[in-house]
């Protein structure tokens, strides 16, 4: 899942609010391209996967859910490896706060943007609807403390639950997302995908439902222009989730994803602990269940 994700945010990254023809001529998974403007190093991953980290770290730790531990994780992954990606605004709040205390006491949390739904992956690997609701709305309050910025974290967060534990066929998700959050999640998202967090996850469901390999879907999400990287991580988390998915991303992007302290190595043995956790936690709702009938 993390991984996925990973390479959707890299890759989308190359791509995030350039013109169409650039993408048009450079959409086609053969690397992973420099971005017209921005100053990231191809292959390098942005805020969608470095809160994304913070989050699965917390639930491998066995963390308390609470505000202020989570706070804590976003501020010292930050910390520990300060990158580009963020909105400008909170990588300079970021810099300048020292503890999830501070970070809790000084952020203005009013946005209905997509950083708390970029980051809700792995919070699907809890066994009920009510506990990744619950769970996802506690880390999304922090940041995005609104209906339309906790809804979409909620969204993001159950399309990894819903293939995880199979509620259903990929082409049901957007139905399954409208009784349990809301929206419009099945209606086929068309054109640019701005800034708001229930943009991202329906052009992602849109992807998800359409495609049926994970090559098409990482272009597929790239092709709507705009917030890409936030789509493609959003899409591609959950689409390494479904039977329903070849798992045939290009061995290079792999390969080309950054591999520093907290790389390609470091993603993937998180990405191993969360799973891990996901089938104790499987496991033991379904025996649960068992006992129950």
């Amino acid at each position: 899942m993390l991984l996925e994700l990973a390479i959707g945010d890299a890759y989308g990254a190359g791509f995030e609010y350039a013109d169409p023809g650039f993408i048009y001529q450079h959409n086609n998974l053969a690397r992973y391209v420099k971005h017209p403007r921005h100053n990231i190093r191809p292959g390098s991953y942005t805020d969608d996967t470095q809160m994304s980290i913070a989050i699965a770290q917390a639930i491998v730790a066995g963390d308390p859910w609470e505000p202020g531990v989570l706070a804590q994780k976003f501020v010292e992954t930050f910390k520990r490896d300060p990158r580009q990606g963020y909105a400008q605004g909170f990588y300079h709040f970021l810099l300048a706060v020292r503890d999830g205390e501070q970070f809790l006491r000084e952020i203005n949390p009013a946005s209905d943007k997509s950083g708390a739904a970029m980051r809700a992956a792995p919070i699907g690997i809890y066994a009920t609807i009510s506990q990744v609701t619950e769970r996802c709305s506690i880390q999304a309050a922090l940041t995005h403390n609104t209906p339309d910025g906790i809804n979409a974290a909620v969204a993001a967060a159950l399309m990894t639950h819903y293939f995880l534990y199979k509620r259903g066929p990929k082409k049901d998700l957007g139905f399954f997302l409208e009784e349990h959050v809301g929206g419009s999640f099945a209606r086929p998202w068309h054109g640019k995908v701005r800034s708001q967090g229930w943009m991202s996850v329906q052009a992602a469901v849109t992807a998800l439902t359409s495609c049926d390999t994970m090559s098409d879907l990482l272009k597929t999400c790239v092709q709507f222009s705009g917030d890409v990287d936030t789509v493609a991580a959003i899409a591609l988390a959950a689409g390494s989730c479904s039977p329903e998915i070849v798992q045939d991303l290009p061995m290079h992007l792999f390969d080309g994803l950054e591999n520093g302290r907290y790389g390609k190595d470091y993603i993937h043995r998180l990405d191993t602990q969360l799973m891990a956790v996901f089938r104790t936690i499987s496991s033991t709702d379904t025996r649960e269940s068992r006992l129950m009938e």
